[in-house]
């Protein structure tokens, strides 16, 4: 017979003996046993969440060290990444700045290179036309200042551009 049938035979015999003896503490009695046995019942219970709680330490907190080591590694190699991409960004930067100083240093001799062609080839074409070293001159002048300032803001137009 199960524990709890057990516990509620006596309960129930306590109860039946009161009813035809008339007398008090046999319900008290029977009452006891009621409580005796729902007692037993709760510590059996509470035994059974022990035992649970036990068990699930055992298998969870491994892995909860598992997964906190995997974290830090996860955060290291993210750390690792991070000062890559600090380089990488770094270097791109230098790359930029150096472009620019070569574009800097690079742009007024070619303004001015471009502006001589522009003007040779004005002003020879003037002297050819016209037989006058003057207005050759003057053409040239005038023909390589407009090419200076149109690459220039042909420079600029591109440069906004990108």
């Amino acid at each position: 017979m199960m524990d709890w049938a057990i516990w509620f035979v006596l309960a129930g015999v306590a109860v039946g003996v009161e009813l035809f003896t008339g007398t008090f503490y046999l319900l008290m009695i029977a009452v006891g046993l009621g409580a005796g046995w729902a007692f037993l019942r709760l510590a059996v219970t509470f035994d059974r969440l022990s035992s649970l709680i036990r068990g699930a330490e055992k298998e969870v907190l491994p892995v909860i060290n598992k997964v906190g080591g995997s974290v830090d590694r996860v955060n290291a190699q993210l750390d690792k990444l991070d000062t890559a991409t600090d380089s990488a960004v770094d270097a791109v930067v230098a790359v930029d700045e150096a472009v620019r100083s070569v574009s800097f240093a690079v742009k007024r001799p070619v303004q001015k290179l471009a502006g001589f062609s522009a003007g040779v080839s004005h002003g020879w074409a003037s002297f050819r036309s016209r037989r006058s070293w003057r207005d050759a001159v003057d053409e040239g002048k005038v023909a390589a200042q407009r090419r200076e300032r149109d690459l220039d803001e042909e420079l600029k137009a591109h440069h906004h551009d990108v």
